[in-house]
Order: structure tokens, then sequence, then C-alpha cells
């Protein structure tokens, strides 16, 4: 992933075309750097994003949680699995909470419908000093704005259209999106989530979606020169997808208990 020089504080942008394949790379670098043992995935469902070879080399105990079971029992046998729903204001921690040094996501926030309930929970299955990241798409990227406005079925075939192979959720078309606190990296946003407890380490801004202009020559490259733009003249609000990374800080902890 190429980073701009246009950077403030722990803020970094960049363009999104290395943004999804460099995701499970950029997570499995955290897990080596920070140490983590106990590493939890959430809406991993059938797919986990990081392989089991990687988890048994470097000795990691991984749990993927997932709203479906039937999702859950298609994910290969060798990952602790947990039924459950990270937006949920009942959420059952026991076993889990407090345990985890590293918890993440990648594109599942936007399908929540209470972005701080799941930022919460998140903070909750957190150990002192744990840490989270999460990859999800912002508003107010065109197209998710329209995304978010239009009926789901429009929506559909327009994305189908615009990415044609795109594989379906379920076989069921994509899944509703919310977008609840899925937003750049803004002061709001910065103190929403330091509301909740944590320190943000790293907020990586990603311009562009190159995928969805692939049928449209003209507006292609008028988008790759765009986003280029962005990266070196950013604005928050425009961003189309983000990594952001935030620890559950020990001394939050200590007090509590004190």
């Amino acid at each position: 992933m190429k980073r701009s020089a246009a950077t403030l504080g722990q803020v970094h942008y960049a363009t999104s075309r290395n943004a999804w394949l460099g995701y499970p790379g950029y997570v499995q670098d955290m897990i080596i750097r920070s140490g983590a043992r106990h590493v939890l995935e959430l809406g991993g469902g059938a797919n986990p994003a990081i392989p089991l070879e990687f988890l048994r080399e470097h000795g990691v105990e991984y749990t993927v949680l997932d709203i479906s079971p039937t999702e859950l029992a298609k994910a290969p046998a060798g990952y602790h699995k947990v039924c459950g729903d990270i937006g949920a204001a009942e959420l059952a921690f026991e076993g889990i909470e407090g345990r985890h040094d590293l918890v993440f996501s990648k594109m599942l926030a936007e399908h929540v419908k209470n972005g701080e309930q799941m930022h919460r929970n998140v903070f909750r299955l957190l150990a002192p000093g744990g840490k989270a990241i999460h990859y999800f798409p912002t508003l107010y990227a065109p197209p998710f704005v329209a995304n978010r406005l239009m009926p789901e079925r429009v929506a559909d075939r327009l994305l189908q259209w615009l990415e044609p192979g795109r594989e379906k959720d379920g076989n069921k078309g994509k899944f509703p999106a919310y977008y609840s606190w899925c937003r750049g990296p803004t002061h709001r946003q910065f103190a929403r989530l330091q509301g909740l407890g944590y320190v943000v380490d790293e907020y990586i801004g990603f311009f562009g979606h190159h995928a969805y202009y692939r049928r449209i020559p003209g507006m292609r490259n008028l988008h790759r020169w765009f986003s280029s733009w962005l990266v070196e003249h950013p604005f928050p609000t425009l961003t189309s997808a983000c990594y952001v990374v935030l620890s559950k800080p020990v001394e939050t902890i200590t007090m509590i208990k004190a």
C-alpha cells in the first residue's frame, strides 16, 4: 500500500487501489508486531481472512464471530467459531470478554445498524492494551451515498452492472448497508471513538473506488486523476474506505476496577 506524504498525526491517505488485497497482510503484520496471541475476526463467516498456516506458524488462537450459523459451519475445521451479532446490545460475553489481543473486521461495519454499539462491544472483547482494526467503506463517497439512498433491488442491479461477476452474499444479493459510524478521519469521528475510551493509533483514508468505473472509460480516467489529487489535497469526508487501528488503554481498566 502506497501512503501519501500528506499526513496529520496518525492520519494517512492513499488511493484505494491496493486496499482490498493489502488488508490481510496489514492485519498479519499487526499480529506479528504486537505479539497478539488471541485474535478475533468479526464477520469472517465461511471465509476467515487469515489462513490457518499463518496462525499455526505464529501460535495464534483464532476465533471467528459471525451472525450466521450457516456461514460459520462452512468455515474450515481448525477455526474456533462463535455465533453472535457484534452490533447487539445483548451480545453474550461469557468466556470471551476482555481476553483478545486483537479484534478485527473486514467490510463488516457498514452492515451493522448501530455502529456505536459495535464499537462498545469490541471494547469489551479486547484485553487491556489490545487493539482493534476495522476496514470499511465510508460516506460520503458518491457510490455509497447512492447505495444508502437507493432501494436495495436497484442498488444491487447497479452494482452488478458496475462489477460483473461480483459474488453475492448467500446468493441473495448484497447485505443491507447502513454506514453507521462509517466515516473518514474527521474530527467528529475521532471524538466518537475517543469518547468510548479508545486511543486512535492510526487512521488511513483511501480515495477512489476504481472497480466501479471500469465500464465507463472517460469517467475512469477522470476518477483516477481526482483520486490521486485527493491524496495530496485530502478531504476526510470524501474518502471511499478506511482502515482504523484502535487501542484499549490499560489505564482505563485499572481506573474502572479501582
